[in-house]
């Protein structure tokens, strides 16, 4: 008898041992392996249906069709998240300014006010300066770029000149004394004072040492654009050639008073081997462009881009440049520069071109997305993001379009709520 109770003694130990070794342990797993998963429901933006789709450890984990959503999400469109590949500044932030305006706090406040948009990944880009500044606000970003707190939504930097035509037009807002023919080790030094991760350069390829330094870039893994030129179709055609892929913000960066035969636009929608990003504010292309450009290059070879300053989100007035230029912020959104009667970038973000080029073009919703998404995340093989697929980084935007307006509810960046409307 002493014998059985002694024994039932030992096993209530070995089981108690057990349960604290293996089985409790075991439901903490699990019990933290439900706590990190992620469900968000609304309708798919390319066939409009119910889906759930389940989030873990930052990626998409499963994608389910259901016969219905709840009240809460019924009117949502669940999409990948926005990206954005020439965004100068935002929300009062200038990505190129000098006099060491640029602070990572700034591109903190930057980055989460492109959240609120639906921009989940984004290129900074720092346009026509000193190579002083240039340096310095490289560097800058290379610090920023490793900060937990932009969650990567900044996965590299667009140049865009300064290597760009100098005349009246198509040198755009770009300050005339900082233009200058291209040039690789001063290319190379701000490459390395970048962390080396500029994505993309854009260039005129007409200069002297353009096709040499278009083989060079595209050989380091550089994308190279074509922007701010008055190139001809051989020098288009031999740039491409050599490397070029994209054309930046076709219809701008081009004089107001062109030949009717022979100038830059011609060669570039004629090339069948040219990508193009074009901007779908409102102003600076009209619709007909937009339309035009759309059937030329088709979705597959179509990217909208905002071309974003720090001057959007700001109210309508005149502002000043650090150059000491005139700026005219209008009522209507338009952002332009009176003396030469052209455009001063955008004030309008990338989400505001979605609904614009489907009211132009007629093209579907997700036809849109892929060039403000899909498109932009191949031209750089950033094969993790652009799409809704099991594995994919889930980078998530859940929003209405209203009226040819998008209204961004929630945006996911690798899996993680960075923006909800609600709160």
């Amino acid at each position: 008898m002493k014998r059985s109770r002694f024994v039932g003694i030992l096993s209530i130990k070995k089981i108690s041992e057990f349960l604290k070794k293996t089985f409790i342990p075991l439901l903490i797993l699990l019990f933290t392996d439900l706590q990190s998963q992620v469900s968000i429901q609304g309708l798919h933006y390319k066939n409009g249906k119910p889906i759930r789709i389940t989030i873990k450890d930052g990626k998409i984990e499963t994608i389910s069709y259901l016969k219905s959503l709840n009240s809460q999400h019924q009117y949502y469109t669940i999409a990948p998240g926005l990206f954005d590949n020439q965004v100068n500044g935002f929300a009062g932030v200038s990505f190129a300014l000098g006099n060491h305006d640029l602070t990572e706090a700034g591109i903190e406040k930057a980055t989460t006010e492109l959240w609120k948009k639906g921009i989940t990944s984004y290129l900074p880009t720092l346009t026509t300066h000193s190579k002083e500044v240039l340096v310095t606000n490289f560097k800058i970003l290379a610090n920023a770029i490793r900060n937990e707190k932009s969650a990567g939504s900044i996965v590299g930097f667009h140049l865009e000149g300064p290597y760009i035509n100098a005349e009246d037009g198509y040198r755009g807002a770009h300050p005339r004394q900082y233009v200058r023919l291209p040039d690789w080790n001063e290319f190379m030094e701000l490459f390395e004072a970048s962390g080396k991760n500029i994505k993309e350069v854009t260039l005129a390829p007409e200069l002297p040492g353009a096709m040499e330094f278009i083989k060079k870039a595209t050989a380091l893994g550089v994308t190279v654009a074509i922007g701010h030129h008055n190139a001809n179709k051989s020098q288009v055609d031999e740039a491409v050639k050599s490397g070029a892929k994209i054309a930046t913000h076709l219809g701008n960066g081009c004089a107001n008073m062109i030949h009717r035969h022979h100038n830059p636009l011609w060669p570039q929608l004629a090339n069948d081997d040219l990508m193009i990003s074009i901007i779908c504010d409102g102003f600076h292309l009209l619709p007909e462009e937009i339309s035009t450009f759309y059937k030329t290059k088709g979705v597959h070879k179509t990217i909208i881009t905002s071309d974003v300053t720090s001057f959007a989100a700001l109210p309508p007035g005149m502002y000043k440049t650090q150059t000491g230029e005139d700026i005219e912020l209008t009522e209507e959104g338009k952002l332009h520069y009176p003396a030469q009667q052209i455009m001063y970038g955008s004030a309008a973000p990338l989400s505001n071109g979605i609904g614009n080029i489907m009211k132009y073009t007629s093209c579907s919703l997700g036809d849109a997305i892929q060039m403000a998404s899909t498109n932009v995340a191949r031209l750089y093989n950033l094969n993790d993001r652009g799409e809704l697929k099991k594995g994919m980084r889930a980078d998530i935007i859940l929003f209405s379009l209203i009226n040819s307006k998008i209204n961004i509810r929630q945006t996911y960046v690798k899996g993680s709520l960075v923006y909800d409307a609600s709160k």
